[in-house]
């Protein structure tokens, strides 16, 4: 540990500190401010990090705003990519654990669809160097970033796939903005927690549609052409409202799964996540907040969709397991789109050699994150009566 160099959490010298390795002083929409400030503050006096949970936790928040700084210059150089235009997207959204990942993997092999893949949303900025014809260090830098995970908690490898070249969420972009949830999913830091639930996350959705674009026009670069984009993450089930503001076209295909079982499993995932980054993780805490917190989204959703519905498809998580072509097919109708046989092709390929039972089990109990069937259901009442207990 005496190799890992200390580090402070202070707002100024991190911003300082950014512009001396970028070169650059523009961030973009000032928007982020306040929150940067608060998780800073929260990570620096509430988090109980460790040595490593330190560094990790400053470098994230570092990199997020180099990757403003670069994106900003980006933009300054080549205005044209305000100008890419963004069809509906396609979103998958659901509770963690409901199988959204492997829908989202599935899927993202129609050349129809633009998917974010995981290096460019952990880095969506690409170095100033940067040419479509030549190797990307990004790619290089996700790659060491997720075998050191890896390497801190093996067991996350059962948990959730870690691809650098995957299709993955664009809750890491909204990381960018400072406004997510992705902090508190490694810390636990209530007061930013709040902050996020309690302010106006539409600057945060606004900046996520700047960095659609910029990765649309970076795709194209390299000679990837796509018709729309297919997005996928769990916490857009807080926002939907903001979500469907910013892309009032999209079509939402939602995933359910009985949240006896997809919220012990959302716990045990973040908790692993917690204990690399602190020696005081309690997984009490962990499940109070992480329980709540969906509890909360998933009502939102419910409310929100009163006034779409026609946006919405339905899945459930035990059918796209067990038949999951006959599934998409059917999303398929409710996309609009024909399902082609090169797509279809892909998508088995895929699956055939992406298999759940490749990987180690998830293994937990109910008990150890002090949850009962009862309590569990009791919280997500509203959620069990119309989706779930309608299908068992």
């Amino acid at each position: 540990m005496n190799d890992i160099p200390e580090v402070k959490f202070d707002s100024a010298e991190i911003l300082k500190r950014a512009r001396e390795e970028t070169g650059l002083s523009d961030f973009g929409d000032e928007h982020f401010m306040p929150a940067f400030e608060v998780l800073v503050e929260a990570l620096e006096k509430e988090a109980k990090l460790n040595a490593v949970g330190r560094i990790t936790q400053y470098q994230r928040i570092l990199n997020s705003l180099k990757n403003r700084a670069r994106m900003e210059e980006w933009f300054r150089r080549y205005p044209e990519i305000a100008q890419e235009d963004l069809a509906p997207p396609v979103v998958i959204v659901g509770l963690a654990r409901t199988g959204t990942t492997m829908l989202h993997r599935i899927l993202a092999n129609d050349a129809r669809f633009y998917a974010p893949l995981w290096y460019e949303v952990r880095n969506p900025s690409p170095y100033m160097d940067w040419s479509a014809d030549q190797a990307d260090q990004r790619l290089l830098e996700a790659t060491e970033e997720v075998n050191a995970l890896l390497a801190a908690n093996p067991e996350f490898a059962a948990i959730h796939p870690m691809d650098p070249l995957g299709a993955d969420e664009e809750i890491m972009l909204l990381e960018h903005s400072f406004y997510s949830y992705v902090p508190n999913a490694f810390a636990h830091i209530p007061s930013y927690t709040q902050f996020v639930a309690r302010s106006d996350n539409a600057p945060a959705y606004r900046y996520l549609k700047r960095q659609l674009q910029f990765l649309q026009w970076q795709k194209k670069q390299r000679g990837e052409t796509a018709e729309r984009w297919l997005l996928k993450t769990p916490h857009h089930l807080h926002f939907m409202d903001l979500l469907l503001s910013v892309f009032p076209d999209a079509q939402i295909l939602a995933t359910h799964r009985d949240p006896v079982l997809s919220v012990p499993s959302i716990t045990s995932m973040n908790y692993n996540l917690w204990i690399t980054c602190s020696d005081h993780a309690d997984k009490l805490a962990v499940a109070r907040e992480w329980s709540l917190l969906f509890a909360n989204g998933v009502k939102h959703t419910m409310e929100v969709r009163k006034q779409h519905s026609e946006q919405f498809f339905d899945a459930w998580f035990e059918d796209t397991v067990a038949r999951p072509f006959e599934v998409i097919e059917k999303m398929y109708q409710f996309l609009g789109m024909p399902m082609t046989e090169q797509a279809k092709l892909a998508m088995q390929q895929h699956r055939e050699a992406n298999r759940r039972e490749d990987r180690p089990v998830h293994e937990y109990t109910l008990e150890e994150y002090g949850y009962t069937d009862k309590g569990i259901r009791a919280m997500y009442k509203e959620y069990c009566e119309t989706f779930i207990d309608s299908k068992t």
